[in-house]
């Protein structure tokens, strides 16, 4: 029977960075991972091969659409989708042999297989028991689907079977208009398939700050994408080559069926906690079947944490990597701090659409004065050089301190933009202080700089 100070079920973006963290500060550690490679949904079926996929697709777009009107002319190139899987694979096989060699380095053993939890202080993996005295649970989340929608990841199909398709589909449903669909979405819509995105709600990418999200619909429907809004799917018939859509909308009360070679599940994820034992062991666990923590990841049975998309709050790789390098604190003795308040969220489609903290609609809810910085896109002499003068930056400002409560932005590289207004937000900084930093030109960022001058006297090239 091996002993541990840590073992980490589960070796995503939360698992195995809680697992370096925890060697790092000198704790003796194991990682337990059933698949064949380490980095968990993110790094094998998640963001990572979605992201790769989304940058070929793009490429695709700039060479049919923009590359003559820089000069760059002759014939557009054709999809070879065998290959564009092969370098998805490809940037698949870099990042998880990365995390193998990261755990040599830091001595962190991976114990393969899936693992359960029969006791405290106990790890079952296949047929063995392992010692610790302290257990993370970092499983991370599954697709979940609607009831009257079987998935078999060949018609329908969740992320994963996106991303592994025969070959390009004439057209396709997508059913959630969440961030997973509209990156998928998009993807497919820039490669000829005709894209129909149906909807529960009124609004895309719910939670988003209502100006940007209406503005990204108007944005993403110019792409191609069709959009059916405030539709209840009641179910899909998977025939052989393709499948039946049936809905109700909302406003009439009619039923509509529309058919697609493939439909595409992204009505969100749910936690993936199967296997563990947490039952019997007692573990309390939310109606959602989120793993109820303290706050200090600390679960009801002593010895035992949980962290990452098992858990409440955003289903986000940055948020679980935040707990797991805080929980591995927290176990050496240390202290262990997350700031919710300042976890950005992505859309990495193009134009990328990036938020932090408060929304317009979250500060009128709270009754909290506020004042308004934007700035479009158009305004700045890079973004329209590269043909990406759509999207503006939104900064958010307490009217009476000046310091700010939220950023969100839709434009170029919004996603990396983002990140001074965290920075500036966790050193709880102003507006102002943003605006008079001195930001290089030409750049994007220049944007956000324009922004929070907005929120004073005035942007200069608004």
């Amino acid at each position: 029977m091996a002993q541990y100070d840590v073992i980490v079920i589960g070796s995503g973006p939360g698992g195995y960075v809680c697992a370096i963290r925890c060697a790092q500060l000198g704790l003796k550690t194991a990682c337990v991972e059933g698949r064949d490679t380490l980095g968990g949904t993110c790094l094998n079926v998640g963001c990572i091969p979605s992201k790769a996929l989304l940058h070929a697709s793009h490429m695709l777009h700039e060479a049919e659409h923009n590359f003559t009107k820089m000069g760059l002319k002759g014939k557009s190139p054709s999809v070879d989708w065998k290959t564009m899987l092969a370098y998805k694979d490809d940037v698949i096989g870099q990042n998880t042999k990365g995390i193998e060699f990261l755990f040599k380095k830091n001595k962190v053993d991976w114990l393969k297989g899936w693992g359960s939890i029969p006791e405290a202080g106990k790890v079952k993996v296949g047929d063995e028991v392992h010692e610790a005295k302290n257990i993370v649970i970092a499983t991370g989340s599954e697709a979940s689907s609607l009831p009257g929608v079987e998935v078999d990841e060949k018609v329908v199909v969740t992320s994963t079977g996106a991303l592994e398709l025969g070959k390009v589909p004439k057209s396709m449903v997508v059913i959630g208009a969440g961030v997973i669909g509209l990156e998928m979405g998009s993807v497919y819509a820039r490669l000829g398939t005709e894209v129909t995105v149906v909807e529960y709600l009124d609004q895309i990418t719910p939670g988003m700050d209502g100006e940007i999200a209406k503005t990204f619909q108007r944005t993403l429907k110019k792409q191609g994408l069709t959009f059916v809004m405030g539709a209840a799917v009641q179910g899909v018939e998977a025939l052989k080559t393709k499948a039946k859509v049936t809905y109700k909308t909302k406003k009439k009360d009619e039923e509509v069926t529309i058919d697609a070679d493939i439909v595409l599940v992204a009505t969100g994820r749910k936690p993936y906690t199967d296997g563990l034992g947490l039952k019997d062991l007692g573990v309390e666990v939310s109606d959602r079947g989120m793993v109820k923590t303290d706050d200090h990841w600390a679960t009801n049975v002593k010895g035992v944490y949980a962290i990452g998309d098992c858990i409440d709050g955003p289903m986000l790789a940055h948020k679980a990597e935040d707990e797991g390098m805080a929980v591995a604190e927290v176990m050496a003795g240390k202290k262990g701090h997350v700031n919710y308040g300042v976890i950005p969220g992505v859309v990495y489609t193009t134009p990328e659409v990036a938020a932090v903290g408060k929304t317009e609609e979250q500060l009128k809810d709270e009754g909290r004065a506020y004042k308004v910085g934007k700035f479009s896109f158009m305004g700045n002499g890079r973004a329209k050089a590269v043909f990406q003068g759509e999207g503006f930056v939104k900064l958010l400002a307490d009217k009476e301190t000046d310091r700010i409560l939220g950023c969100h932005i839709l434009g170029p590289s919004a996603g990396d933009l983002i990140h001074e207004v965290c920075v500036a937000m966790e050193f709880g900084a102003s507006a102002q202080d943003l605006a008079l930093t001195c930001h290089a030109h030409p750049t994007y960022s220049e944007a956000v700089r324009e922004a929070a001058l907005a929120c004073g006297d005035g942007a200069i090239h608004a």
